[in-house]
């Protein structure tokens, strides 16, 4: 079965053609930010679907800064969505996790008419975009919200993020700054993520890790001597594992936070390498 998938996609690169369709509302008469791009390969039909969130620390970024994956993915028969969510401080939080889950739930309503199938979707992101990956792919209420099961999603990739585990990020990066005699971020993710204990537990994705819950497959992707981002990949490994759910863990050498992610869909990347492994188990059992 691998080797027919392989196959597949050596012939989808050595015919492929793009299509980009631009900014398109996610909500009617919402606002400038309620809006994503879809990239499909020429002829797509019942392809499965990469669902991407970008970084930017929740108060910048754009769904334009894919960098090579749209392209790497539809050459391998994937219809890439990338989108656009509020930000803060102009929204909470809560309000914009659920803008992506609203992108999520237009998408699964409408990607069909652009050659992706609903039901095959894989989840990604990188820095900000990761936690907000792994969260709505491990706390199902945001999905549910709009109508969506984890039926529909076949794996999650998160690239580089340091707030899986909330209160443990906030407490490593309080205490190293307490004890050189540092001041406070005026707006780290205590206050990003609300100031409060319960909703820095709320928000962490290994709060709503468990068994039962149709959870997906894993790849985690961190660089490697990151302290933060590697402990808290590591964090979110073991609350997986704990609940039984496939995760594999790749640690980039020699690269940092920007670079790992823009790199994605290079020739001779090794980040790139572990994804297309990934991406080939996890589309070779949800055919």
């Amino acid at each position: 079965m691998k080797t027919v998938f392989l196959a597949s996609l050596l012939f989808a690169a050595a015919s492929f053609a793009q299509e980009l369709k631009r900014s398109i509302p996610y909500v009617e008469n919402g606002h400038a930010r309620h809006v994503l791009d879809i990239y499909t390969p020429e002829g797509a039909k019942n392809l499965p679907v990469v669902f991407w969130i970008h970084g930017g620390g929740w108060q910048t970024g754009d769904k334009a800064n894919v960098q090579e994956k749209p392209a790497w993915f539809t050459k391998k028969g994937f219809v890439f969505v990338a989108i656009n969510h509020r930000l803060l401080p102009e929204v909470e939080m809560e309000v914009l996790v659920r803008d992506v889950a609203k992108a999520f739930g237009w998408m699964h309503k409408h990607i069909a008419e652009h050659g992706g199938d609903p039901n095959r979707v894989l989840v990604g992101g990188h820095s900000s975009g990761a936690q907000l990956a792994t969260l709505i792919c491990t706390d199902d209420r945001y999905l549910k919200a709009e109508g969506v099961s984890y039926t529909s999603l076949i794996g999650c990739v998160p690239v580089d993020g340091d707030t899986y585990d909330i209160p443990a990020i906030i407490e490593t990066a309080e205490t190293r700054l307490r004890v050189h005699g540092m001041p406070m971020p005026k707006y780290g993710h205590r206050l990003k993520f609300g100031n409060d204990p319960a909703k820095h537990v709320d928000f962490s994705a290994v709060t709503h890790v468990a068994k039962g819950k149709g959870i997906p497959p894993f790849l985690i992707i961190h660089v490697a001597d990151h302290p933060d981002n590697s402990i808290q990949a590591k964090r979110l490994e073991a609350a997986l594992k704990s609940a039984e759910i496939p995760v594999t863990v790749f640690g980039g050498k020699e690269t940092n936070h920007s670079k790992i992610n823009a790199l994605i869909g290079t020739e001779g990347d090794a980040t790139t390498k572990a994804l297309e492994e990934f991406v080939a188990k996890v589309v070779s059992k949800n055919r």
